[in-house]
């Protein structure tokens, strides 16, 4: 991992086309804000770490819950056809 200092103004430049702005800093050391201003082409998938978290649970329940389904479907044709 790479590790820059920044002050408010200042920037990082990610290959050609991503651009990373310190906007503004409030506070000092652990209890600092620091809000970033980011430039990247439309299109660009840009998340919060915490958010791209959530949907991949997300996901993995939606997955698991599908998987349920087609389970129980299974299980129901199985017992049909054993009453039959």
């Amino acid at each position: 991992m790479l590790v820059l200092s920044r002050k408010a103004g200042e920037a990082i430049l990610i290959g050609d086309d991503i651009l990373i702005r310190v906007t503004e800093i409030k506070g000092r050391g652990s209890n600092a804000v620091v809000k970033l201003g980011i430039e990247a082409p439309p299109g660009t998938r840009i998340l919060r770490e915490e958010v791209e978290a959530e949907i991949a649970r997300e996901m993995t329940l939606a997955k698991d819950s599908v998987l349920d389904v087609e389970r129980l479907k299974r299980e129901f044709f199985k017992e049909e056809k054993s009453e039959e």
